[in-house]
């Protein structure tokens, strides 16, 4: 199951570039490229502490996780704003069991409103991804609208140029909100409800965002980004989603709820 382009490295270098040229969104950008250099430091330690062919089991990696977390934390506490900071913060003091149990919790229950679990354990699932390595413990749900190599939630849609592999699905995938990878899906369908009367799916978009849209669903009020690779081929999705947290906020005022919280939550 393949990842959004570019990696860690590629998605630091996008946000940058963004950063630099989005005044309004420069700031949240800017801090989500600490996140991913820190998460990419994280995977790297992550993927070393692993044995060449993990087991798959969390409980069994968790000390490796644990002794490489810390570092990511304390980068991220630096340049924090201090809500988030002092939850950090917490998580420095606490023991590496009460981190080993958050982990844990957060793995078998996932929140996408707690950002330390899910920033830390972004990494350890693409490094499992990476090594083929199916998540042995984690018991979610394999429905057509989860991933179905970890069972997380669609954090957003792609849009691709249609090929022949791809035109059942009109060249849509999504992406995990947990392991980052992608998988094909129907593109007049709601991620959430599987709601697929098109008179009740919406999409919108802005021309600031020419490449982004919102895709709403008006059975169930939810609603997920798609990123359209076919407007613009250098977007990297995790990234772009990101930068185009206007949309959010023209939803939620539309009476939307998004399917997944992006990590800077919205």
């Amino acid at each position: 199951m393949s990842s959004d382009a570019g990696g860690w490295d590629g998605r630091v270098r996008r946000a940058r570039h963004l950063a630099a040229k989005n005044d309004s969104a420069a700031a949240l950008l800017e801090f989500y490229a600490v996140v991913l250099t820190c998460q990419g430091d994280l995977a790297r330690s992550i993927r070393a502490g692993l044995p060449a062919r993990p087991t798959g089991s969390l409980e069994d990696d968790l000390s490796i996780v644990c002794r490489a977390a810390p570092a990511f934390v304390g980068a991220v506490v630096a340049r924090a704003p201090e809500t988030l900071a002092a939850e950090g913060r917490r998580l420095l003091d606490a023991s590496e069991r009460l981190l080993g149990d958050a982990l844990l919790r957060w793995w078998g229950a996932p929140s996408d409103r707690e950002f330390f679990p899910k920033a830390i354990l972004q990494p350890y699932a693409r490094s499992l991804a990476d090594a083929g390595v199916t998540p042995a413990d984690r018991t979610l749900p394999r429905t057509n609208n989860r991933c179905p190599f970890c069972g997380g939630s669609p954090q957003l849609a792609i849009l691709d140029p249609v090929t022949a592999s791809a035109v059942e699905t009109g060249g849509r995938r999504l992406l995990c909100a947990t392991c980052l990878g992608t998988w094909p899906f129907r593109r007049v369908l709601c991620a959430r409800c599987g709601e697929e009367d098109e008179h009740k799916l919406a999409y919108f978009r802005s021309p600031a965002f020419d490449h982004l849209r919102v895709d709403a669903c008006d059975t169930c009020r939810h609603y997920l980004k798609t990123v359209d690779l076919t407007r613009l081929g250098v977007a990297v999705p995790l990234v772009d989603e990101v930068a185009g947290a206007p949309l959010d906020v023209w939803a939620r005022e539309h009476g939307y709820e998004k399917i997944e919280l992006n990590l800077l939550g919205l």
